[in-house]
């Protein structure tokens, strides 16, 4: 079976606006879609990149039209749901360990899906513990076990091995797709990925 390695932060919201659009991919070229959690902040440390709103604070007009697309972008894919973080940015890190944790035990993408709910649907602080909490209850995972699997060394260990890997093969900013040795970078770039595996079919 073809398929995508998504390397996936919950900080991005192209990164759940991307998680949409790449369900529908999946869907209707029979892919198997390989979610590979990392640390969007480590990331940027590592290849001294920036956020787009960093990055781009100052230059006029720069800031408004990536907003602009992005609305392009949700208005194509129809995907509505979609509502700004008031808190952004959220620092991720204890939520993706959690998606670590997650896939260890065999539901990566039921975390995903749930928790991007969180994120980028009914927007809440996604990096006050407490709220978190609440949050993986509300989705019906154990909360306690998972708070208490962010701490461990092994979940901490295979985040940081899962980024130095993503920065190795050359990702620099999420979200990024491979298809075998073809890298794609950012949400625009979706229908190149899909283009690619209609060539492979």
């Amino acid at each position: 079976m073809k398929k995508i390695d998504f390397y996936f932060d919950f900080a991005s919201p192209n990164a759940y606006l991307s998680h949409k659009v790449i369900k529908e991919i999946k869907e209707k070229n029979d892919v198997e879609i390989n979610y590979i959690p990392v640390l969007l902040g480590g990331i940027f440390k590592a290849t001294n990149n920036k956020p787009p709103m960093e990055q781009f604070f100052g230059v006029k007009n720069k800031n408004e039209y990536q907003n602009k697309e992005m609305q392009r972008f949700i208005e194509r894919h129809d995907l509505q749901d979609f509502k700004m973080n008031p808190h952004f940015p959220v620092i991720s890190l204890q939520i993706i360990r959690g998606a670590v944790a997650a896939e260890m035990d065999g539901y990566l993408e039921d975390y995903i899906d749930k928790v991007l709910v969180h994120m980028w649907e009914e927007p809440k602080k996604m990096d006050d513990p407490e709220v978190i909490k609440a949050a993986f209850i509300e989705s019906g995972f154990d909360g306690e076990k998972l708070m208490t699997q962010m701490q461990d060394p092994e979940v901490k260990a295979k985040l940081i091995a899962n980024t130095e890997a993503a920065v190795e093969r050359g990702v620099f900013g999420i979200p990024t797709f491979f298809i075998d040795d073809e890298m794609f970078f950012g949400k625009d770039t979706l229908w190149q990925v899909e283009e690619l595996l209609s060539k492979k079919s």
